[in-house]
């Protein structure tokens, strides 16, 4: 993949920008004074050890981060400083490892869940719904029970789901990894793809070294004192 910064249709407001971020845990460092810019339409990726601080940092940039850690710095988003803005307002998607599609809904019940509220009409909301199943390769199963899903169609879900928010930037958190290596190549690739060709920039958080080298950009791996530094 590959792409650089603005490739695609930009629909994000720009980068994803953190400044003298810093995050503690007991006192100990996880992050110290870390400054990085994630261009639109740029994915950076995040390696390390198990409890370096990878996936608190992502909860620190989505405004979900809470005792113990003690963090500071800011994050902006197209230029926007929403450091102390609250996670609906910030606009910033996250995948997990699980897909967290809700069970109760069908298939469109939950995609309908992310459609902002200006996309007003029964009309209007199921043809935003079938479009996005459609994108996904999934054309009608707005009806479907997520149960009756495979685990790759689960994620197309979820990732479209993530896309009709209309985020400004995306996290991504290990969201491969419970797939097997036969759905594991076609996600990653449907998820940068959609992803990249909207200009969102991208923050990957992964153990997996073939998932850095399919999201195509930067490596940024965690080193001791809680720096980083490129690979």
């Amino acid at each position: 993949m590959g792409r650089g910064p603005g490739r695609g249709r930009d629909v994000s407001g720009g980068a994803l920008s953190l400044v003298g971020v810093r995050i503690a845990l007991a006192g100990r460092a996880l992050v110290d004074g870390l400054d990085l810019v994630v261009g639109a339409g740029e994915c950076v990726t995040l390696m390390g050890p198990s409890g370096c601080g990878k996936s608190t940092l992502l909860a620190y940039v989505a405004g979900s981060i809470g005792p113990p850690f003690a963090a500071a710095g800011r994050v902006l988003v197209g230029g926007d400083d929403v450091t102390a803005w609250p996670p609906e307002r910030r606009r910033i998607g996250i995948l997990f490892q699980d897909d967290l599609l809700f069970p109760h809904l069908s298939v469109g019940g939950n995609l309908a869940f992310a459609l902002h509220e200006r996309v007003r009409g029964r009309l209007e909301r199921r043809a935003r719904i079938d479009a996005a199943l459609a994108e996904a390769d999934l054309a009608g199963f707005a009806d479907r029970d997520p149960a009756t899903l495979s685990g790759g169609q689960r994620a197309r879900v979820a990732l479209m789901r993530t896309l009709l928010a209309e985020p400004r930037a995306l996290l991504l958190d290990e969201p491969f990894n419970k797939l097997d290596a036969q759905l594991r190549d076609g996600v990653r690739r449907f998820v940068f793809d959609h992803a990249l060709e909207r200009a969102i920039p991208i923050l990957l958080v992964t153990h997996d070294e073939a998932d850095a080298r399919a999201a195509g950009g930067r490596v940024l791996r965690f080193g001791d004192g809680g720096t980083l530094r490129d690979r």
